[in-house]
């Protein structure tokens, strides 16, 4: 049986004798931010079925492809679609693609997912940069023995959130006046959603956010030495308890749509710069 090690290799060689380019910068989308594929120019799209120990996103509205090619004139792979604990995998199966990512030279990595709001300042499509989280998540990514070549048996999660990437987008967000919120992400299981005394415990511990992704991944990147920008979209009010609605995908992946052009502003802006 291969190390994780040797299987990251693996994958890692099956893509790069694929693709002509070398990205130092990767973009994860979330659920019903699809559309940013349009910009790439020039794809090369690998299924994730199609690369050695991949598994395959299940949830509607994430394709489940690497995408290569080049934003702005800028290299670029795009994880168009995400994997998730709660479709059955280990947060270990749900991270691999990030080690690859790292195998493959990626140095930057930008995340996207839709939330739950709790902070009571938000409202529904804002976009919040994360700036930390709280994992409730029940596994960890890193359990296990560790491979030093991947990382440090303790990575340190102070800095999870890189400040100098937060800091370039919150100055391109004062530069094309798109208003740009700051929070903290608390990530559960899923898939069901938050009950009301869910919320409020959220609350109370101190979140801003809450959602069932993103975290496993962003711990990852910290341990494999990659600098994180995470952006979250707030599908829905979910604190106080008066504000709560049902909640159904095809709202979230609504008002995800809603605010995506404005993502996809900033995201543009940000190319443009890393090309000049």
């Amino acid at each position: 049986m291969p190390s994780l090690y040797e299987k990251i290799e693996e994958s890692a060689h099956y893509l790069s004798d694929r693709i002509p380019l070398v990205a130092k910068t990767a973009v994860v989308l979330g659920t019903g931010l699809g559309d940013f594929v349009d910009s790439i120019s020039n794809k090369i799209e690998i299924a994730y079925d199609d690369i050695p120990y991949f598994v395959v996103s299940t949830v509607q509205s994430h394709s489940g492809k690497f995408i290569f090619g080049y934003k702005s004139g800028v290299p670029i792979i795009v994880m168009a679609g995400r994997l998730h604990y709660y479709e059955g995998y280990s947060t270990a199966e749900i991270t691999f693609p990030i080690r690859v990512l790292k195998a493959l030279g990626v140095e930057n990595i930008i995340m996207t997912n839709a939330s739950g709001g709790i902070n009571a300042h938000f409202t529904e499509g804002d976009i919040v940069i994360v700036t930390d989280h709280i994992n409730l998540m029940p596994d960890n990514p890193l359990r296990g023995k560790n491979d030093e070549r991947l990382g440090p048996r303790f990575p340190d999660m102070l800095h999870a959130y890189d400040e100098s990437l937060i800091k370039k987008f919150h100055s391109i967000g004062e530069k094309i006046n798109i208003k740009l919120q700051y929070g903290v992400y608390l990530g559960l299981q899923g898939p069901s959603l938050e009950t009301p005394a869910e919320y409020r415990m959220a609350h109370i511990l101190g979140a801003d956010l809450v959602g069932m992704s993103t975290i496993p991944e962003v711990i990852v990147a910290k341990h494999s030495g990659m600098k994180v920008c995470v952006f979250s979209i707030v599908s829905n009010v979910c604190f106080p308890k008066s504000a709560l609605t049902e909640t159904t995908l095809e709202e979230v992946i609504m008002v995800v749509n809603r605010s995506s052009g404005k993502l996809m502003e900033i995201l543009d802006h940000y190319f443009e710069f890393l090309k000049d």
